[in-house]
């Protein structure tokens, strides 16, 4: 029963997050960031928000340090727009999963090129 609270409560976060990121947060370091999932735990006290950020290494450490810096914020934002009576602790990752994706698909493009 849990866990199915834990996944609607992740899908409406990763919503708003998205909202509260490209629209709220007026950090010239932040890039471009997009949020690919949430994960939240059973008892809703953490939430693991993996975030794809394009760009170079420096813009993606850049990205990192502005999103950890409005950590605060944003949870204040997410406890007003979410009714929860505790807003799950925020941690960032960066989802890798879409540059390994893209260096498949390069691979793969060269594989045909060379054929």
């Amino acid at each position: 029963m849990s866990n199915l609270r834990a996944e609607r409560v992740g899908d409406q976060m990763k919503k708003e997050l998205g909202e509260i990121i490209s629209q709220k947060l007026k950090n010239p370091n932040l890039g471009f960031v997009t949020v690919t999932d949430v994960r939240v735990t059973g008892d809703l006290s953490q939430a693991n928000v993996y975030v794809s950020v394009m760009g170079h290494e420096k813009d993606k450490e850049n990205s990192m340090a502005a999103l950890a810096k409005s950590k605060g914020f944003i949870r204040t934002e997410i406890g007003k727009r979410i009714r929860l009576r505790i807003v799950p602790e925020i941690f960032f990752e960066i989802d890798a999963s879409v540059e390994y994706g893209n260096h498949i698909d390069e691979l793969l493009r060269n594989l045909n090129k060379n054929d």
